[in-house]
């Protein structure tokens, strides 16, 4: 045990921003409990990985880290993901002291009481209201639901995470006040399936601050609308009910921003996706969006060479992409993930044909994003500062987000002369610069 006698677990976060909401609930447990978090290896008294499962890369990195922490300390619990996948964390890693699936906060507890005893006096106090966060100070991510009652072919997340369970609309909504309170300028609403949020308990009624709230994505973001920041909403099936937030946003109440995996235009690949909707309904929804919130933010993801995608398929997608005219768009190449039924379906696309068609999806995207970008030269933005930086020259210079922006996955702003400026500050910015991906601004100019 560490020489204070305080015990310390370790603790190593792969994955999705979901995975790094389950991350910050362990954390919190354990600080409420009095374990310390140790920043290395080898200060731990056990270390506690956190995996992806995903897709065979992320269960590459994932097993890796798994043996990093075991050659570097000994003492390691495994959950997450991966954890879920039977005996494939045992077969590689035996000497572990435990595995346990996603969204497992007292298993995990209960392997590390079993393995590392808890502090005879925990100060729950210690612990601020916000829990113990992973993301900078000034955004955080709000996991409103877990599991997910599609059943794509491509995707493995139900079998590892479970069907759709809603989390109390009041509990939603007083942690989300809590990280206002606790000076976050942003909230990002996540689950696999937003715009379901509340199916499972038939859009029954909660409660906060006294007041009947519906278990429902358009009654929660009307809520959350009221804590004064910024909030974006993230993994928005297309659904008719989606039409609902869009006036939230053109009223400037949340952000016009639309996270919407569509992943193909081809009805013949979207049924073999086992996705819902079609592409003319997505273009028509996405023209309805636009006519009522001008200013919206589309953002996608969208799969190449999945399997059976003929040339024409694979048209039709780089057609809706032209019509559409997406803000922000990732593509992948199909990745056979272990225990997704599309692994067996005939006609499977070679690699080098996937990449081929991924390079040119990217190509058609990349004209659109640029062209999208080149016509906010000259205007006004909202910038949320996230870092500050300073130039081998000494000039001091920030790096933020317009609300078109989610961190990490979209693109930044690069603002000059930020003196004075810290993270989590808005301040409005001219832009005068752009490329296919970001944004370069600084005050405004005569």
């Amino acid at each position: 045990m560490s020489s204070n006698n305080t015990p310390k677990v370790g603790f190593v976060s792969l994955g999705c921003p979901k995975a790094g909401s389950d991350a910050e609930r362990i954390l919190t447990q354990l600080r409420a409990e009095g374990y310390e978090i140790s920043g290395s290896y080898e200060d731990a008294d056990l270390v506690v990985v956190n995996t992806c499962g995903f897709i065979d890369s992320a269960v590459e990195e994932s097993l890796d880290a798994i043996g990093e922490a075991i050659n570097k300390n000994g003492k390691v619990i495994v959950t997450g993901c991966l954890g879920a996948k039977s005996g494939v964390v045992q077969t590689a890693h035996p000497s572990v002291l435990a595995v346990t699936g996603p969204h497992a906060l007292e298993e995990v507890m209960t392997a590390v009481h079993a393995n590392l005893p808890k502090p005879h006096d925990p100060y729950v106090d210690l612990v601020p209201p916000q829990g113990v966060r992973l993301t900078p100070s000034h955004y955080a991510y709000l996991k409103i639901s877990e599991g997910c009652n599609h059943r794509c072919s491509f995707c493995i997340i139900p079998s590892m995470r479970g069907d759709l369970v809603s989390r109390p609309v009041g509990e939603v909504l007083n942690e989300a006040e809590n990280l206002v309170n606790a000076g976050v300028s942003e909230i990002l609403v996540i689950s696999q399936d937003t715009s379901a949020y509340g199916v499972d308990v038939k859009y029954r009624s909660g409660f906060w601050n006294g007041r009947p709230v519906k278990t429902r994505m358009t009654e929660l973001t009307k809520s959350l609308s009221e804590l004064g920041v910024w909030v974006r909403l993230h993994y928005v099936y297309p659904y008719p009910h989606v039409d609902e937030v869009i006036p939230l946003m053109a009223d400037g109440l949340i952000l016009p921003y639309l996270d919407v995996p569509f992943q193909h235009a081809s009805p013949r690949i979207l049924k073999a996706m086992k996705r819902p909707a079609s592409s003319e309904n997505n273009l028509a929804r996405i023209k309805a969006w636009r006519d009522i919130c001008p200013d919206i933010t589309v953002r996608s993801t969208f799969i190449a060479g999945f399997p059976g995608e003929t040339e024409d398929d694979f048209q039709m997608l780089l057609d809706f992409l032209e019509e559409a005219q997406l803000d922000r768009v990732g593509c992948f190449t199909y990745s056979a993930v272990d225990g997704a039924s599309a692994n067996a379906l005939p006609n499977q696309v070679p690699e080098e044909v996937k990449k081929e068609r991924l390079a040119r999806f990217m190509d058609v995207q990349e004209r659109i994003s640029a062209a999208k970008l080149q016509s906010k030269i000259g205007t006004m933005q909202t910038v949320l500062v996230d870092e500050i930086v300073e130039d081998e020259a000494g000039n001091i210079e920030a790096i933020g987000r317009t609300k078109a922006d989610a961190p990490e996955i979209d693109g930044v702003v690069y603002l000059a002369d930020a003196e004075g400026l810290t993270p989590g500050d808005f301040v409005e910015v001219q832009i005068y610069d752009a490329d296919g991906h970001d944004l370069w601004g600084g005050p405004p100019q005569d």
